[in-house]
């Protein structure tokens, strides 16, 4: 099961970073675009699409390699028993704010399809889809959340907690900045 999840996390992540090089190459095409006349002004909306795609797809796997901004000195300061605690409390209290988030983001989406609402920009398209990928980033983050929340209560070391000291012992203090 550990490997599986590692490898949804994975994939989001590739996910997300193929919808930033689609962000760049859809860029490029519009700026070279609009050089030779072409109509490229629905591009626009495809790359807010994208750019909404590529965040949230990439959240389950930036919060699992320790990419999300947390605040540790509380942590860094307190005994081991403590600290776990507080890792407890805030992943409980973190999974229950994207537990919200995920059901009010499946709910506006699938209202959406429901109603058959269009996207108002240039680009006409059931809007549902590009929400999707909202959706499906909220249910990856989740999940993540879950599987975190989960390790920690057993005892495991936060995920974010193993990354750090893995750069550091790579000899990557960039992120101590």
């Amino acid at each position: 099961m550990r490997r599986w999840l590692d490898r949804l996390y994975d994939g989001a992540g590739a996910l997300g970073a193929f919808c930033v090089f689609l962000i760049f190459v859809l860029m490029i095409v519009a700026g070279v675009g609009r050089q030779l006349n072409w109509h490229v002004s629905g591009l626009n909306d495809v790359v807010a699409w994208l750019c909404a795609a590529a965040a949230f797809f990439a959240m389950a796997h930036a919060f699992r390699h320790g990419d999300f901004v947390r605040v540790t000195l509380l942590l860094e300061a307190v005994p081991p028993k403590v600290r776990r605690a507080l890792d407890v409390g805030c992943l409980l209290i973190a999974a229950v704010a994207v537990a919200y988030l995920t059901w009010s983001a499946t709910s506006f989406t699938w209202e959406s399809y429901e109603f058959a609402e269009m996207a108002t920009g240039l680009v006409v398209i059931p809007i549902w889809i590009p929400q999707s990928t909202f959706v499906l980033g909220c249910w990856l983050l989740l999940i993540a959340m879950i599987d975190e929340l989960v390790g920690v209560v057993r005892g495991e070391k936060p995920s974010y907690q193993r990354a750090v000291e893995e750069r550091h012992a790579a000899g990557d203090f960039s992120s101590d900045v």
